[in-house]
């Protein structure tokens, strides 16, 4: 496969020089060059010349051509060698507009590539970070327990300190061992009633929520980590987003190349 089939396959077009544009011009019109000629409204060995670029219009001659042609300058332009623009066309003040034109195209063009590339970079970290951080899918199960409800007038903590205030009060000869003893039986036949909750919503290390006669402390024993399959899915089209952004500035690269071969005949 030659450079130009390769630039036809990109691009759909074949550069070429000044001469073979015109004669495929006359080619794809069925025209002889005596009929071409004419309808350019010059002579047929001028016409000869040119096609055989053995001659170079001047810039009254390149209007001329052109408007006999029906096409405006741009289109007659854009399939010449880039070369040819600049040195032997380069006279021509419709060329020399052309191809600031073109550079500025070009110029825009690769922006656009670089832009997209580094928001495509962009998106797809920021999709991957918010599935590693649970951002819109929770990826962590909290496991919160209580041991029972709290009465209204005790102390948050009476389940951690109810034993020992009664050994104080036993020490203190305020009750008996007996009485502890049955006290102790008591509170942990009628009040402790455990209760675990598991929520992916991070809560704190601990929480109240009410209940019948009072309320409960929550208090968080441990969390886990889940693999949440919203979280799977983002992770995939945020590394998928985040490869097209090499792609995009691979074939930027790639077409830019290609586009500057035409710069050789």
């Amino acid at each position: 496969m030659t450079k130009n089939t390769v630039i036809q396959l990109l691009f759909g077009k074949v550069v070429m020089n000044f001469g073979e544009k015109l004669k495929q011009l006359r080619t794809e019109r069925g025209q002889t060059q005596p009929q071409f000629a004419e309808a350019l409204g010059i002579e047929q060995s001028y016409l000869s010349k040119l096609e055989n670029d053995k001659s170079v219009p001047s810039a009254e001659m390149f209007s001329t051509i052109v408007a006999g042609l029906g096409m405006d300058a741009a289109s007659f332009l854009k399939d010449l060698h880039q070369e040819v623009l600049e040195t032997t066309l380069r006279h021509i003040p419709a060329v020399a507009q052309f191809t600031t034109q073109a550079v500025a195209q070009q110029a825009d063009h690769s922006r656009r590539w670089l832009v997209g590339s580094a928001l495509a970079w962009i998106l797809g970290f920021a999709l991957m970070l918010a599935a590693n951080d649970g951002i819109f899918f929770p990826n962590r199960v909290y496991h919160y327990t209580s041991p029972g409800v709290i009465q209204a007038g005790e102390a948050e903590n009476i389940f951690d300190t109810f034993e020992e205030i009664l050994s104080l009060r036993q020490t203190a000869n305020l009750i008996t061992r007996e009485e502890f003893a049955k006290t102790m039986a008591d509170f942990k036949a009628q009040r402790v009633r455990p209760m675990n909750v598991e929520t992916t919503e991070n809560r704190g290390q601990f929480y109240f929520a009410r209940a019948d006669g009072g309320q409960r402390r929550f208090s968080l024993v441990r969390y886990e980590h889940v693999a949440a399959t919203g979280n799977r899915i983002l992770q995939f089209i945020g590394a998928v987003i985040f490869a097209a952004g090499f792609v995009g500035m691979f074939t930027e690269w790639r077409l830019r190349r290609l586009k500057n071969k035409r710069k050789t005949p």
